[in-house]
């Protein structure tokens, strides 16, 4: 079945039993607490199975009147019906090897009654419980669906608890709650679905019959009920319930449920009336009431709780992002007509991320006073006028095109396009998953079949949805035609962190690449390391900057390139010795040097060096190899002062530089090259290899890599980030 049937099924079974699903996840978090409560009452006793039936009955028959009854709750209370000294009949907890009172049995409360009502039946009674089966039938069916769309996402069912690709929030906790509770919604749901059976009778005759059993010739009646050998053998955990005898009448007997069956026994001579064993329907139902109630386990309960609370939020999730889905398609009615326009943006989207961003770049295009038609690859056809075709696509589950980009393939071949075109291929995916951007490869070598398509641009490959990787291709795209485009990114949460003060301990000069250092100390002790991020907030305001971080000794360290205008480098370059900042450190550990590792390779360039100096410092007893790319040899003296500082053995070769305006020009992805084998030897030695430093950098490293891994078949580069061997932190 196609991606679409599955998700359309998941949606329309959400939908139809969205009501119903909402109550009964509100009173199934309500109906959770009840054991937890429950157990919090502390009368739980923990050795059951070291207290005979025998002393149980002895205490309470010393204690008390008369017993009629006992009962071995599954929370582990031991509760007993009795009549008292003062002829007043009582339920009470007791302490099963005393037969003290340990509390009173309260009625139950009426909010968790209500909510019991409402959830089995909505106070419909017979309907009710009719409507309460088929929802959780649908909800097992939502459950089954639902896994089946995250193992498409995922690329696969083995990949199911692979790294979860970074997107909105609504999406991302959708993918990674479903994966925590899938199992414990589908024990709800099946058990509800058992439970709703067992009232309509359809499940198979669970009525017991008890067996007769022959009496003993030779009887032997014992003057105390605690010599009764049942009695001294059976433990109470063994016990469910136990019926006292009337009177003393050897016509009265002892009734006894336990885990497995029900037994009589004669109260004087101890001997076995009858036996029935539970049917395997009523043990089933049983356990289908304990997992479906969480009766007598907190940690169960606590776990049904989540999942009943997790239900809730995907519900909100799952309708916010069918709305997120549908809100970023442009309408056609609001574009010129596709006959009329010289651009035209194709998307391949299946979350809606991929759409906003060309809904950003349509607006770039139409602002440049370009008419510019967008609409999604499966409504790809003829335009009469257009030059320029830039399609923007997503990759989803297994390299397999995004639903709105299914037809594209079919349609491509028997369409032609009355002009000579233009192209660009822009691809959205994730380094974690093994066919990244795979459909955008697919398009683009599909363009190059065609000798009346000519790339504009090469394929550009965007890992994690990054908006400045994006921003980085548009002005490519604009530097490219000659087009003055305005590309908004989209706006990030301003850190909720809290601002400490720093004081400026060293400012340098500029040096030949309009590139300084600054050294700060915080006025009090933060935690912080090499790789986490300074946020500042220029001349008070709100707009915030960030800057990777050297830690050296208990000082920050930032390398920053000071620009014409820009508003954080000339706020920072304008601080004097003794100045006192406000700024906040983000923990960035995604981007931490690790803790285990027995080698790493640290490639950067610019500014980009900056963690790396702290990484080295902090990290003397690993083997490290920091390759640096900048433009002339007085490029590096900025940073030479802090590297030879550093251990003498970085002094030595380790560090490895080149320069892209020397007469041998060299850019850090062909030292690389030159040097592959200790990137190899690294990464074959479970090293760690790091990338910090400008975006275009990075796309080239990361192509030197996957074809330096695919020569020697050592791993492969999703593997290596996945793993965690690979880290970046690029810009």
């Amino acid at each position: 079945m196609t991606l679409s049937i599955w998700r359309y099924s998941h949606l329309i079974l959400a939908v139809a039993s969205s009501l119903f699903l909402l109550i009964a996840a509100i009173t199934g978090c309500i109906l959770a607490v009840e054991p937890i409560s429950h157990q919090a009452k502390g009368y739980a006793v923990q050795d059951l199975d070291q207290v005979s039936l025998t002393t149980t009955i002895d205490a309470l028959k010393s204690s008390y009147d008369e017993v009629f009854s006992l009962e071995v709750e599954s929370s582990g209370f031991v509760k007993a019906s009795v009549l008292t000294s003062e002829i007043e009949t009582l339920d009470i907890y007791v302490d099963p090897k005393t037969g003290a009172q340990l509390g009173v049995v309260k009625e139950r409360p009426f909010i968790y009654s209500f909510a019991t009502n409402l959830h089995r039946s909505l106070f419909l009674k017979s309907i009710g419980r009719f409507f309460v089966g088929l929802i959780s039938l649908l909800l097992l069916l939502i459950a089954i669906t639902g896994l089946l769309l995250l193992a498409k996402r995922q690329g696969g069912f083995k990949r199911l608890f692979s790294k979860v690709q970074k997107d909105y929030f609504e999406l991302r906790y959708h993918v990674i709650l479903s994966r925590w509770f899938f199992v414990p919604i589908v024990i709800l749901a099946f058990t509800g679905v058992y439970l709703s059976a067992e009232k309509f009778e359809l499940l198979p005759d669970a009525s017991i019959a008890h067996q007769e059993i022959e009496s003993s010739n030779e009887t032997q009646n014992f003057e105390s009920l605690k010599d009764i050998p049942f009695f001294k053998q059976t433990t109470l955990n063994e016990v469910r319930k136990v019926e006292f005898p009337f009177s003393e009448d050897p016509e009265d007997y002892f009734h006894i449920a336990l885990k497995d069956k029900e037994v009589r026994i004669n109260q004087q001579s101890g001997q076995l009336i009858s036996i029935a064993e539970y049917p395997f329907v009523q043990l089933v139902s049983r356990l289908s009431w304990v997992l479906h109630t969480g009766e007598g386990s907190v940690l169960w309960s606590i776990v049904l709780l989540l999942a009943s609370v997790s239900i809730l939020f995907f519900m909100y999730s799952g309708f916010a992002m069918t709305l997120k889905r549908r809100k970023k398609v442009i309408t056609t009615a609001a574009m010129p007509d596709k006959d009329d326009c010289e651009f035209v943006i194709l998307v391949g989207s299946e979350t809606g991320t991929t759409y906003d961003f060309a809904r950003r770049f349509y607006d770039s295009l139409t602002t440049a006073g370009k008419k510019v038609f967008l609409t999604e690859l499966n409504e790809y056809s003829a335009f009469a006028k257009v030059k320029y075709i830039i399609i923007l696509t997503a990759t989803y589950g297994e390299g397999e095109p995004p639903t709105n980009a299914r037809k594209f393939t079919t349609l491509f071949p028997n369409i032609k396009q009355p002009n000579k075109i233009q192209y660009a291929v822009v691809g959205f995916g994730s380094l974690e998953y093994p066919d990244y951007c795979k459909f955008a490869i697919q398009t683009d070598a599909l363009l190059q079949s065609d000798s009346n398509f000519q790339p504009l641009l090469p394929l550009y490959k965007i890992n994690n949805a990054t908006a400045a990787d994006f921003k980085n291709w548009v002005k490519q795209f604009s530097e490219r035609l000659g087009i003055p485009l305005s590309f908004e990114v989209p706006k990030t949460k301003k850190s909720k962190n809290k601002k400490f003060a720093f004081e400026v301990m060293e400012r340098t000069e500029l040096n030949t690449d309009d590139t300084f250092l600054i050294r700060l100390k915080a006025k009090r002790d933060i935690k912080f390391t090499s790789g986490d991020l300074l946020t500042i907030f220029p001349e008070e305001t709100e707009v915030a900057r960030q800057y990777s971080i050297a830690k050296m000794d208990d000082e920050v360290l930032l390398s920053v390139k000071k620009h014409p205008y820009g508003k954080g480098s000339s706020y920072l370059f304008n601080l004097n010795t003794g100045d006192t900042i406000k700024a906040v450190i983000d923990a960035n550990t995604h981007f931490h040097f690790p803790k285990k590792t027995s080698s790493a390779v640290l490639i950067a360039n610019g500014t980009g060096i900056a963690p790396f100096l702290g990484m080295m410092k902090a990290n003397n007893n690993t083997k490290i190899n920091l390759f640096w790319g900048g433009r002339t040899h007085n490029s590096a003296d900025i940073y030479d002062a802090v590297l030879n500082r550093l251990p003498s053995r970085y002094q030595n070769g380790i560090v490895h530089k080149c320069y892209s305006r020397e007469e041998q020009r060299q850019y850090v992805q062909d030292l690389i090259i030159d040097k592959k084998e200790i990137v190899l030897d690294t990464i074959d030695n479970n090293g760690t290899i790091m990338i910090c430093g400008s975006l275009a950098m990075q796309h080239d490293i990361l192509d030197v890599l996957e074809s330096l891994l695919n020569g020697h078949n050592i791993i492969r580069l999703d593997e290596l980030q996945h793993n965690g061997q690979l880290r970046m932190d690029c810009y």
